[in-house]
């Protein structure tokens, strides 16, 4: 019986490299300009005894691995196939929420008052773009650049996950009839969400850059950087002004499918942040020599910046108290957080003593459920295993 140590008598397939961290290779290097004459196919050079050789799990590695991204197994990082199992298994569609409830309140003249309108539509303007980027970020930038097949594979499926939520915004815009140029331009027009928007721009563009490429400390830095941003701000930070205000609007029976899609998208999130995290944290088990002081000292850095553009966001959307909650609860809030994303990649807290002004939001994230909070039909949404919070 064969398994992945024994040697196998195969030549190499043109275009694929077996032991490659690229994968499929480019199969010619004919330039862009003008057309060519097809080159002759040439012989595939003869491979090495170490070309030929399966993939061993001790090959693998998260970055700047030489193990060929096309071999989904032996696993290496189980952790991170059973998030991608746990993903599927919470597979969820915006359609299938009833949204005629959140019709008829945004319709009725008194049915919301003008702070709760303004959070949700300031809410709307912020996500219907900020899932775009997270996943522009993941398909074209991030993904490029791991190299372990596991992570590659849930990373696909949060990119789909992204899209379903983009898909939620744009199913609440739609259903409640609201001004569809206004809600997408926000990111251009509204300075709190731009604000936000300009801050993680140049982290995408680091990995979206063509010329960008890992192998070097520098460079390695600049890929564990971006992933630190994406995962324990954007999605870990400055998504949770918005998913408060809309869960708690919920809470109070307001907007209750708004609500339901948000609640299904935060469990999303937390995945996505939790998956990043592990990430970031494999990374720095199997790359020490990236974990410098200075580089502590400008994450957090970041993250100071970060709570101080969502607080201007929450300052922005809730100009007054509303639904139970005011600006000033959130600054706490916003400084809990991070204190608990430095924590969980190992950087110093900066913000000692701050506490959770919110503890129900604890149990929308931490705790496992069977059920949601409003009473709907979370089960059916499965496609199969347990519902999962984590």
């Amino acid at each position: 019986m064969l398994n992945f140590e024994d040697e196998v008598a195969v030549s190499p397939i043109p275009g694929l490299g077996l032991q490659a961290v690229r994968g499929f290779m480019p199969a010619s290097s004919a330039s862009a300009g003008g057309r060519q004459e097809r080159a002759q196919p040439e012989a595939a050079p003869a491979a090495s005894a170490d070309e030929l050789r399966r993939i061993r799990v001790e090959d693998k590695r998260i970055i700047n691995g030489r193990t060929d991204v096309n071999q989904l197994v032996p696993f290496k990082y189980k952790w991170a196939w059973e998030k991608y199992l746990s993903a599927c298994a919470n597979h969820w569609m915006p359609q299938e929420i009833n949204m005629s409830r959140d019709i008829a309140t945004w319709k009725d003249p008194n049915g919301l008052t003008e702070d709760e309108r303004r959070i949700i539509t300031r809410n709307l303007g912020f996500f219907v773009t900020a899932d775009s980027l997270a996943a522009n970020n993941i398909v074209l930038g991030t993904y490029r650049h791991i190299s372990a097949p596991e992570c590659r594979q849930y990373l696909l499926r949060q990119a789909f996950e992204e899209a379903i939520h983009t898909h939620a915004y744009q199913y609440i815009v739609e259903s409640l009839g609201l001004d569809e140029g206004e809600v997408f331009n926000a990111y251009h027009e509204i300075g709190s969400i731009r604000a936000k928007d300009e801050f993680l721009i140049p982290f995408i563009d680091t990995l979206t850059d063509p010329a960008f490429k890992t192998g070097t400390p520098a460079a390695d830095q600049q890929l564990l950087k971006s992933l630190i941003v994406f995962a324990c701000i954007m999605e870990g930070l400055f998504f949770y002004v918005g998913f408060t205000q809309i869960l708690a609007m919920g809470r109070q029976n307001k907007m209750t499918g708004a609500a339901e899609q948000y609640q299904y998208i935060l469990r999303d999130e937390s995945m996505h942040c939790n998956f990043g995290i592990d990430l970031i944290n494999q990374i720095k088990m199997e790359n020490p020599h990236l974990w410098t002081p200075a580089f502590r000292e400008e994450i957090q850095g970041y993250m100071k910046t970060a709570v101080e553009l969502e607080y201007r966001y929450a300052e922005d959307t809730m100009p007054r108290g509303v639904l139970g909650l005011n600006a000033p609860m959130f600054k706490e809030y916003l400084r809990y957080i991070a204190n608990r994303r430095c924590q969980q990649i190992g950087v110093d807290q900066f913000y000692p003593g701050a506490s959770n002004p919110f503890p129900w939001m604890s149990e929308m994230t931490d705790l496992k459920k069977e059920r949601n909070f409003f009473e709907t039909r979370v089960i059916e949404y499965q496609t199969g295993g347990a519902l999962s919070w984590d």
